[in-house]
């Protein structure tokens, strides 16, 4: 009943805010161990842009049947203050179908040049499911070579940790990224790493993923 619920979730985001988001990202990436369907959208609520409202969803499904156990669905959303170009801070509520609900409080730092971008989220969580105060660290970077038109090579990759009492492993991530872009879509080979628990459980996917970004005015 938590997976079904989240998922509707998931839907009523997607279906709510695509249409008004300024930035909406679809990727879906799939391989020999699971596949992965991700969702971000990020938007203004005021004419200055100094607040935005982000939106996180992901589901992730593994095929063989033993490690139906790792099998996730998320969501989060997150109210940010842009106190200035590259720097931003704010809340957040996210739910997990394995963890349960979380309050947050996010800081938020991205800076882009002409071929390289990067954003760097540490959090501090409350865990409703156990009380715990915990920390987790987000990382994504992206490197674009132009080759010919409207044609680029690309690598990208999104590294997450998060610790239980900022002491205790309880889940990480790395996924890599390379292939093509064009215009605002990109696709190619994808690396999944994946490592859960306290005496992390390794989990290694290689397939295929395509990403599509939406610009909205």
């Amino acid at each position: 009943m938590k997976k079904i619920n989240t998922f509707l979730m998931l839907s009523l985001l997607i279906f709510s805010q695509k249409a008004i988001a300024q930035i909406t990202q679809l990727e879906l990436a799939s391989g020999i161990a699971k596949t992965d369907f991700t969702y971000f959208s990020i938007r203004p609520i005021d004419d200055n842009k100094i607040f935005s409202i982000s939106t996180l969803a992901f589901f992730q499904k593994y095929h063989e049947k033993e490690n139906i156990i790792f099998d996730e669905l998320g969501v989060q959303t997150t109210a940010f203050w842009n106190f200035s170009k590259h720097i931003s801070i704010g809340p957040s509520l996210y739910h997990n179908s394995v963890a349960g609900f979380s309050e947050r409080i996010s800081l938020l730092f991205s800076t882009k040049a002409k071929r390289f971008s990067f954003t760097t989220i540490p959090s501090i969580a409350h865990l409703e499911l156990t009380n715990f105060i915990n920390g987790e660290l987000f990382v994504q970077l992206q490197y674009m070579q132009p080759l010919k038109k409207q044609w680029s090579l690309l690598f990208s990759a999104q590294i997450l940790t998060h610790w239980d009492k900022f002491s205790t492993h309880a889940r990480s991530f790395q996924q890599v990224r390379t292939g093509l872009s064009y215009k605002t879509t990109q696709f190619g080979l994808a690396a999944d790493f994946d490592q859960y628990g306290k005496t992390p459980i390794k989990k290694i996917s290689v397939g295929l993923f395509v990403k599509k970004t939406f610009l909205h005015n």
